[in-house]
């Protein structure tokens, strides 16, 4: 360029050229000695300098004001003090005080008294560069992120020890961006005041380990009965497992998989260097030795079933905490209601209110929870009788049968397993439709003998059922036990349309919209839901559950297991799904008690109730099905066969046929004036016999 050296020396101006800049004196205003500088002229150091002393002025104002943010958002000097025992309170969904829990929190330990392969164990799988990182892991970041876009979800965080800390010191669980940026600053600043120790010592004495127990001591005495510096290394592995989700790894509710997460934590230790290959392989799996907890007789059902739940969903923050439930104050007080009104005696009651959807909205799980706190509706697990034919008749349906398909009524003669009916009564050839409402035990294994116990099992796990199912033909009448809320899940997938049902008593979260696509729920059929919702009615309309019926569309089924030493009801009706279960503790029988009976009028007394107060929909009732003549000809060959009756008087009038003989024989059968094609057959009612028969031993 004319005037100025490539090497940033002095020219001589160019003919035409602007005069240089003429530095001027800073007091007279005159030239400078004459002294002339160009624009190009001052040196490239001065202007970087000048660069980097306005970065510098912007971080350093940058930092204060975030310094203030902190200290009006998140004190600071709170990281530095004992961290506040962490308490939940339970509300309802309309804002109502439950239940306010308290922890099991041990005192604080020191890295100094462990065993080296205590800490070891949790730096290995949580933080292998704990102690060369200043309070965040670039490299743990990039791969947690790496890991989570493969999996399409979150898989993996890349918060450090220090993070973590800095989280349960005292920000909320919520993962908004201000957070996470408080939670790194908190966490530079742990590392500045703090040593590395330290910070260790804090994370382990109040990290959360399941089972309502912070901290590393009193884990080690919950789950080991032994103090933290006599841990072995399997055992200090079970510890560090358990931090990755500790209500679903907790030992003492799943072994298997607090082992399993276990064996990655040995081998995370081998390979941080901590174990030798040698080492690992000699080590066995820890065995628990659970220190015995005194009963608690403080709270209720619902809130001890759903605390595990809101202490992982707080995760490991400390000091008091509000979690809102899914119970709703006014069904909960009538199931409570309809409770003390049941003649109940010495027995005990359970039930489960729940939307279609799962959401849980009333439960009890005894008669005085202060007396017992016990929950029968989700840790007992208890015969279903013949409420788990629903189970047997979708896999019926799903092999491509219909309501109106015929199933033998008759006694089974062959084979090794020959149940009977409850009342000793068989009633030939019927369709399905009144095998379910009549309750016939020995249709259920007669069709779970067509389609296979495999389909009976596959359907049962479709629906939700996750207890043991042995492959015998004794479970299509209920005899391998469940939980009442089990069972209550799987009629809320017929009221839902969809399934599996997932019984839940908090809000459920948030969805990304690629976990909502890889998790969608299972629809079934617009037939098989038909023909099992017409399956459920026929047992309301006019079988062993009509004593459930209401002035609104009712579909239930009713179950009384061996002896009478079970009874339940379970159904839906107006967007509301309830199971009522009625038995003894030490399992003993009820004489009189039956699922068709007290169970069923407890449902229905709940039920009414919810429709006066307006917390269910009125649907309308389907009018019972009109038999053909042709069907209620077939109806009457079959009862006179099957039942033996002898002698059997028929009347005929242009709207009824009227069946008569000895013994309990009593049928009424409603005839259509012009007949309009094929139709359900008729509804057999029930006899005088126990309203539910007993399922095998």
């Amino acid at each position: 360029m004319p005037g100025i050296d490539p090497y940033n020396r002095p020219t001589a101006p160019q003919a035409g050229s602007p005069p240089p800049f003429e530095a001027l004196d800073p007091f007279s205003g005159e030239p400078d000695g004459g002294a002339q500088v160009g624009l190009r002229s001052r040196p490239r150091w001065r202007r970087r300098a000048h660069v980097a002393a306005w970065v510098a002025a912007g971080f350093l104002a940058l930092l204060m004001l975030s310094a203030i943010w902190l200290a009006i958002t998140a004190p600071l000097s709170r990281s530095l003090q004992p961290n506040v025992p962490p308490s939940i309170t339970l509300e309802t969904a309309d804002g109502q005080f439950i239940t306010r829990k308290g922890a099991n929190v041990g005192e604080p330990v020191k890295i100094a008294d462990l065993p080296t392969h205590v800490p070891q164990a949790f730096i290995a799988i949580e933080d292998r560069r704990f102690y060369s990182h200043w309070g965040i892991d670039p490299r743990g970041i990039a791969r947690a992120m790496w890991s989570n876009l493969r999996a399409g979800g979150v898989r993996q965080g890349g918060s450090t020890i220090t993070q973590q800390l800095a989280k349960g010191a005292f920000l909320t669980a919520d993962r908004t961006a201000g957070r996470k940026i408080r939670e790194v600053m908190i966490a530079f600043w742990l590392e500045l005041w703090l040593t590395k120790d330290q910070i260790l010592e804090r994370y382990l004495s109040n990290v959360y380990f399941g089972d309502n127990v912070y901290g590393l001591r009193a884990a080690a005495r919950h789950y080991f009965n032994r103090p933290p510096e006599a841990l072995t290394v399997p055992q200090a592995a079970i510890l560090a497992a358990v931090l990755k989700a500790p209500s679903r790894l907790a030992p003492t509710e799943n072994l298997a998989g607090a082992r399993a997460r276990a064996t990655l934590v040995m081998n995370a230790m081998v390979e941080a260097g901590f174990l030798t290959a040698a080492e690992r392989k000699a080590l066995r799996p820890a065995r628990l030795n659970v220190a015995p907890v005194a009963e608690s007789t403080s709270g209720t059902y619902f809130s001890d079933w759903v605390l595990r739940e809101a202490r992982d969903r707080a995760g490991s923050v400390y000091g008091v905490q509000t979690i809102t439930t899914t119970l709703d104050s006014n069904i909960q007080r009538i199931v409570a209601r309809a409770a003390r009104r049941a003649p109940l005696g010495k027995a005990q009651v359970a039930i489960v209110v729940m939307r279609p959807d799962g959401t849980v909205l009333a439960m009890i799980g005894g008669k005085n929870y202060g007396q017992s706190a016990f929950n029968r509706a989700t840790q007992a697990r208890r015969q279903p009788g013949s409420t788990f034919k629903l189970l047997v008749y979708l896999a019926a349906i799903r092999s491509g049968m219909t309501p109106d398909d015929i199933v033998d009524d008759s006694p089974i003669t062959e084979g090794d397993y020959r149940p009977s009916n409850h009342d000793g009564h068989y009633r030939g050839r019927i369709t399905l439709r009144q095998a379910f409402a009549a309750s016939s035990n020995v249709a259920a294994v007669r069709l779970a003998q067509k389609v296979g116990i495999k389909a009976v099992i596959r359907a049962a796990r479709d629906l939700g059922i996750t207890s043991p199912l042995p492959e015998n033909y004794s479970i299509a009448l209920g005899s391998s036990g469940l939980s009442l809320l089990e069972l209550t899940q799987a009629y809320a997938a017929i009221a839902a349309g969809q399934y599996p049902v997932k019984a839940h008593g908090l809000p459920e979260k948030e969805r990304s919209w690629f976990t909502g696509l890889l998790d969608r729920p299972s629809r079934f059929s617009d037939d098989t839901l038909e023909s099992m919702r017409d399956l459920l009615a026929s047992a309301t309309r006019g079988g062993t559950g009509h004593r459930a019926a209401l002035h609104t569309a009712t579909f239930g089924k009713t179950g009384t297991t061996q002896d009478n030493r079970d009874a339940l009801f379970v159904g839906y009706a107006g967007g509301l799904v309830t199971a009522v279960w009625v038995g003894n503790d030490d399992n003993s029988p009820l004489p009189g008690v039956s699922g068709g009976g007290m169970p069923a009028r407890i449902w229905r007394d709940i039920m009414v109730t919810a429709v006066e107060n307006g917390e269910i929909r009125r649907d309308p009732v389907d009018a019972a099905p009109v038999p053909t003549v042709e069907e209620a000809t077939n109806a009457i060959v079959n009862a006179t066969i099957g039942a033996d009756a002898g002698n059997v008087s028929v009347e005929i009038s242009p709207d009824t046929i009227r069946l008569r003989g000895a013994g309990d024989l009593r049928l009424d059968i409603p005839l259509p004036a012009t007949p309009t094609g094929p139709t359900p057959p008729p509804r057999l009612p029930a006899t005088d016999a126990p309203a539910e028969p007993p399922a095998a031993p």
